[in-house]
């Protein structure tokens, strides 16, 4: 195992105090390293709470700021955060109009979330996100698991909270853009969790696994390795199938990378992408491309679409400002 580290079990700890360090003027860390923050909170308004485990930089420290999250629980490397964490983070940031924790639908956050939940002295709503159209249960989740839609979900309603959106219709927002969204995933090679020090799964020079999850969890299938237009072909159709978009409709594309495919790739799978959305008379209206939703440094990317009509799209141009999105400001 080659990686950067000084020490297995302190690699979340110091990341957690260079990425702070780095984006001072954005967030502090929380006591004893239990959640990210917002530095400059704002009084009034819906606090947003996300986290999950490490190994997917930069979600979802990297979305905590203004016009997104307030809030992210760090668990350790793929493991979910605890429901202590959680409290915490609501209690350090809540602004008095409520809590709004978003989660992706996997075992560990779901149940970790709903504790903290319940224990919360406040009101909260939920929403889940579970864009993954790939399977419908794996081993992490009952139901589709939460990927790279979970930044689409908490860039809008985010947006939303910004502006003074109350408690219930953040809630019905977010279930709506998860609704109206769907992902797939393809992985060329594993990735190494520093504390195993061996690849989750091996993979041969010539295979790929088709619908992977952000942790390597098996997909749909394993394949030959084939052209980038037949990968995005695959995965694109699925999304399209599942959302039922017609002819004419308008979405946005997130080519999301998995940490260890270069960007002269993910933008060639914009293009192929596009193929498949033209020839489906789907009119992109916003692109997003970058690795935002990682797995450590496999390589790989996903496809996300996600329908919008011009009140969301107004939600999304709205200015952000966080460690890994920054616009309109």
């Amino acid at each position: 195992m080659k990686k950067l580290i000084n020490d297995i079990d302190s690699v979340l700890s110091e990341s957690l105090d260079g990425f702070a360090a780095a984006h001072a003027d954005i967030v502090a860390l929380g006591e004893q390293r239990q959640f990210v923050r917002r530095r400059q909170l704002k009084p009034g308004k819906v606090a947003l709470i996300s986290g999950g485990g490490s190994g997917h930089e930069p979600l979802h420290a990297g979305f905590v700021g203004h016009g997104m999250l307030d809030a992210a629980c760090p668990g350790q490397v793929f493991t979910s955060p605890t429901p202590d964490q959680m409290l915490a983070a609501a209690q350090a940031v809540d602004g008095g109009a409520g809590v709004l924790f978003i989660v992706k639908n996997y075992s560990g956050d779901m149940m970790n979330f709903e504790m903290a939940a319940e224990m919360l002295d406040r009101e909260n709503a939920t929403v889940i996100v579970n864009d993954d159209v790939a399977v419908e249960n794996s081993t992490y989740t009952t139901g589709r698991r939460g990927v790279a839609g979970t930044l689409i979900v908490e860039k809008i309603v985010g947006a939303a909270a910004e502006r003074g959106d109350g408690l219930a219709a953040l809630k019905s927002l977010g279930d709506s853009v998860n609704g109206a969204t769907a992902s797939m995933g393809v992985a060329l090679t594993s990735c190494t969790v520093p504390a195993a020090g061996k690849p989750t799964f091996q993979i041969g020079a010539d295979e790929m696994e088709m619908g992977v999850g952000i942790h390597g969890e098996p997909g749909r299938r394993r394949v030959k390795l084939s052209s980038a237009d037949d990968i995005a072909a695959e995965l694109a159709g699925a999304v399209l199938k599942d959302l039922s978009l017609r002819p004419g409709r308008e979405v946005l594309l997130l080519v999301n990378g998995f940490g260890g495919t270069p960007l002269l790739e993910l933008y060639l799978m914009v293009n192929a992408a596009h193929k498949v959305l033209q020839g489906a008379g789907i009119k992109v209206a916003r692109h997003l491309t970058g690795s935002y939703v990682t797995s450590l440094e496999m390589a790989g990317c996903s496809i996300t679409v996600s329908a919008v009509d011009g009140d969301v799209l107004a939600l999304w141009d709205a200015p952000v400002h966080t460690a890994a999105l920054r616009w309109g400001r």
